[in-house]
């Protein structure tokens, strides 16, 4: 569902993800962790099409990224870490701009159910404007779930989430997942990965340092036993890679 190979992001001289490579199946989800300035906020942004990249080929639902890029865009949904939405219209109007922007059909029961799992209901009338943090973000994921994405992208899903949210949040996610969709979750929150995630990709400083399952990651780095935790530091201190040339 996803192919990524040979990726490379720069910005001006500074390379964000460099050769880059991995291939999600559907069904799993992808734990996309590493230290800060890792190139995880880029590897999503690109493979969303919001930002092109520098050199290799991102697929997602077999569609290219840079050569095909509308259909690529159906099928994938991008949830930043901090939404932006339209100040000026409901949580209700964000569905039907979403509806008509993707020309759905009978979407307003799918609508209906998804304000009621996230507990948005009351707030259908709301304008953005007047959302919270967690408002907001809920109401982004909502939008992402109404046109049932092949390819779902997380960045930072948790953030500002109460813990109901959290939990809803964690149960959509393994929903998706079980009907065949490919999740990224990138996150600083290992719990969260933990318990989302079935495979695991590491950066630092731009390379990949794993790529694999959850359990093959903690045999790998901190053995039998081990947290995720401290499997990501083991993995992320010990033996560094070299600084990416500029």
């Amino acid at each position: 569902m996803i192919r990524v190979e040979n990726f490379q992001k720069a910005y001006r001289d500074v390379v964000a993800v460099q050769g880059l490579s991995f291939v999600l199946e559907p069904g799993q989800v992808l734990g996309l962790v590493g230290p800060n300035g890792a190139g995880k906020t880029s590897t999503l942004r690109s493979l969303a099409g919001v930002i092109p990249p520098t050199s290799g080929s991102l697929e997602v639902a077999g569609h290219d990224v840079v050569t095909d890029p509308i259909e690529a865009k159906r099928r994938v949904a991008y949830i930043p870490d901090d939404p932006k939405l339209f100040d000026a219209l409901t949580v209700w109007e964000h569905l039907e701009f979403i509806a008509g922007t993707y020309a759905l059909s009978d979407w307003e029961a799918t609508a209906e159910s998804l304000l009621t799992q996230f507990e948005l209901e009351p707030k259908r009338g709301a304008l953005a404007s007047e959302l919270s943090r967690g408002m907001r973000q809920k109401t982004a994921i909502c939008c992402a779930y109404l046109r049932e994405p092949k390819v779902i992208l997380f960045d930072e899903p948790h953030t500002g989430l109460d813990p109901k949210g959290i939990r809803s949040m964690k149960t959509s996610v393994l929903s998706r997942a079980e009907a065949g969709a490919s999740i990224v979750v990138s996150s600083h929150l290992l719990e969260l990965v933990e318990d989302l995630c079935s495979h695991l990709l590491i950066l630092h400083r731009g390379q990949l340092l794993f790529f694999g399952s959850t359990s093959e990651a903690r045999h790998q780095f901190a053995g039998e036993g081990a947290t995720l935790e401290e499997a990501f530091f083991r993995a992320t201190e010990d033996e560094p890679p070299k600084e990416l040339a500029s």
